[in-house]
């Protein structure tokens, strides 16, 4: 089982011209590393008990994972719509505060310096919007909105593995978008749509207020076990290809 903890990013945020205030969940593998590290970027709905679950869960596959809460200054209602239009420009204080989380990360002395990120819902945005920085090593974008440039985004990028559902009528057609334009840049991919799968299909549990998840349940959002299976085995399979038994690049 691994172990997490709370972590303070604030002056590494801050002094990138981030969010004065920024927390981040450390969850660490068993035993004693290096291990390769990996930003996850949480969901719309912020750090839950299912983001945390994903975070430990990267952990258990030899990833020193660091989540920042991206509404750590000022809660999901002030922050929210702020990040979600950061993530498809590209500008804003959550890319400063996901920079900050890789930093930590690289600096980190159970880490090898080679750092991948991954992203869910919203954060899927963000790992594409970052696959091009130079930032990471590779990146695993999950049914995330594409950029609105993708290709200045891609250009450049480092290995991408997405997956998302057929049934996510908000991203009908994204898979197939972000593989062409993967192609053309020659960028190294696997990107998979799972035609019985909708939005936030690899979550354990239903998300999001209670009221609301009958509703949510008919629009297809939600688990999908089987699907989640196979996306995870190719983003295990794909990460460790890219962040084992490599040099760090940075």
């Amino acid at each position: 089982m691994s172990t997490s903890d709370t972590v303070d990013l604030s002056p590494l945020s801050a002094l990138g011209g981030g969010s004065q205030r920024l927390t981040g969940h450390l969850a660490r593998p068993e035993g004693s590393g290096p291990w390769p590290g990996v930003v996850v970027v949480h969901e719309a709905l912020g750090v839950d008990d299912v983001m945390l679950r994903q975070t430990r869960r990267l952990a258990e596959a030899g990833y020193l994972a660091l989540m920042p809460d991206l509404f750590t200054q000022g809660g999901a209602r002030r922050c929210l719509v702020a990040t979600m239009r950061a993530a498809l420009s590209g500008t804003g204080r959550a890319y400063q505060d996901i920079e900050a989380a890789r930093d930590h990360l690289a600096g980190h002395p159970d880490c090898t310096g080679r750092v991948g990120i991954i992203g869910f819902c919203m954060g899927g945005s963000f790992a594409l919007m970052t696959a091009g920085s130079g930032l990471f090593d590779a990146a695993s974008a999950n049914y995330g909105r594409l950029p609105k440039d993708l290709g200045a985004a891609l250009a450049g990028a480092c290995p991408v593995v997405g997956s998302y559902g057929g049934r996510d009528r908000m991203l009908q057609g994204s898979a197939a978008r972000l593989r062409t334009a993967l192609e053309r840049h020659g960028v190294v991919h696997d990107v998979k749509e799972y035609p019985d799968a909708g939005h936030s299909f690899l979550n354990d549990a239903e998300v999001g207020p209670k009221p609301l998840r009958p509703l949510l349940r008919v629009t297809g959002m939600g688990p999908h076990p089987g699907s989640a299976a196979d996306a995870w085995q190719r983003i295990e399979t794909f990460s460790d290809t890219h962040l084992n038994n490599q040099l760090p690049s940075h």
